[in-house]
């Protein structure tokens, strides 16, 4: 009983903190967009040559964080919560963010994500294969091939081609990181956002999310996937925006 009047209680706290939170949510977008220019189009100039491994592993660690918050970016379009106030211009950032992450269709994506809210971890949730035996990579090949295309690939090579030839940036660095964060950033959201909650637990789903959160402190919520493994709380209240998740999680447990 003390858990549903907490969780009202919370529901309330949101109603009046939605318009406070509206240009908030925005700035953070903009915020999230601007880094992921800012630092693509430094590290595309930089002389890869002189850089050690630990530093280029780094730079490349970097990336796929970066490209991660502009996919969490466009994530939180989908449920409306970068600009309640205005949804085209809401919608218009999360098909930027998708656009810029990797020439994704942003209402492909919005349509088959409201299929995985309203029936998770089931045969008609788009992003759920096989979770009752945990075979991470059926399941991340499954996943894969769900959302990306031929035509996605080969825009991808053409806009690849077309920036060394008359940009003429080095390859190495278009590989490094344009290429390689992103599809490592696919894996980080496959793991922390879609496998780990979404698996069946050995005590079964709990109805009617069927996903479970992944308990860890902010910090490191925040490092693994941009809060993400409180799935549980996105579920529950999925027009939170991914920086407000934390609260929802610490009013959880009380």
């Amino acid at each position: 009983m003390s858990e549903i009047t907490s969780d009202n209680n919370f529901q309330v706290q949101q109603l009046e903190q939605s318009k406070k939170a509206t240009y908030k949510s925005l700035i953070v977008a903009i915020t999230i967009i601007s880094i992921w220019v800012i630092s693509l189009v430094s590290l595309l100039s930089i002389d890869i040559n002189k850089l050690n491994t630990f530093t280029l592993l780094a730079a490349i660690i970097w990336q796929t964080f970066v490209y991660t918050g502009l996919f969490i970016t466009a994530h939180d379009a989908m449920h409306g919560s970068i600009f309640p106030s205005n949804i085209k211009i809401n919608h218009l950032i999360g098909a930027l963010c998708l656009i810029l992450y990797g020439c994704l269709p942003y209402k492909k994506l919005l349509k088959k994500h409201w299929q995985h809210h309203q029936n998770p971890a089931s045969e008609l949730d788009p992003d759920f294969h096989n979770g009752k035996y945990h075979n991470f990579f059926a399941w991340y090949l499954y996943f894969m091939r769900r959302y990306w295309s031929w035509r996605q690939i080969i825009t991808l090579m053409i806009i690849f081609n077309v920036i060394t030839h008359t940009l003429h940036i080095s390859e190495d660095n278009l590989r490094y990181f344009w290429v390689i964060p992103p599809i490592l950033s696919a894996l980080q959201l496959f793991y922390f956002g879609t496998f780990e909650p979404h698996r069946e637990p050995a005590s079964g789903y709990t109805e009617p999310h069927r996903s479970h959160t992944i308990r860890r402190p902010a910090w490191l919520s925040f490092i693994t996937c941009y809060h993400f493994g409180y799935h549980e709380e996105h579920h529950e209240h999925p027009h939170l925006p991914w920086w407000r998740l934390p609260e929802a999680y610490q009013n959880r447990l009380g």
